[in-house]
């Protein structure tokens, strides 16, 4: 299983990013998928998540009404559509799959992930 996350780079305040994560190699038949993001000397923390069946959605406070998620099922990845950027968004952002039944709280939970990508840079600045 390859989760392959690409879109991070350098923006300045205000500005727009989308994140793709495409898998590859994988077995489960339903399956939720995920961000996450890190800021430097900070632990890891959620950022969104959409289920497999009803495309249910779930953010942090601090992201909702900026940020989107979706997916697209024939081509097995997840977007992470990224708006009115803040210096606060400065992190390297993760994309995780799980084959956890999804709730709101399973699908907030870093444990509840079976699979990581390996991060793209997000670097908001002027």
């Amino acid at each position: 299983v390859q989760l392959q996350a690409s879109g991070g780079g350098l923006v300045q305040p205000g500005g727009s990013l989308r994140l793709s994560c495409a898998r590859s190699g994988f077995v489960y038949d339903d399956y939720a998928m995920a961000w996450f993001r890190q800021a430097p000397g900070k632990g890891r923390e959620f950022v969104a998540a959409i289920s497999w069946s009803y495309f249910i959605t779930h953010y942090s406070d601090s992201v909702k009404g900026r940020y989107a998620i979706s997916r697209d099922n024939a081509l097995n990845t997840v977007y992470l559509q990224m708006n009115g950027l803040k210096p606060e968004d400065t992190a390297v952002y993760y994309c995780a799959v799980g084959s956890m039944y999804y709730t709101r709280e399973t699908a907030t939970k870093e444990t509840s992930y079976d699979y990581w990508g390996q991060g793209t840079l997000v670097t908001v600045s002027s």
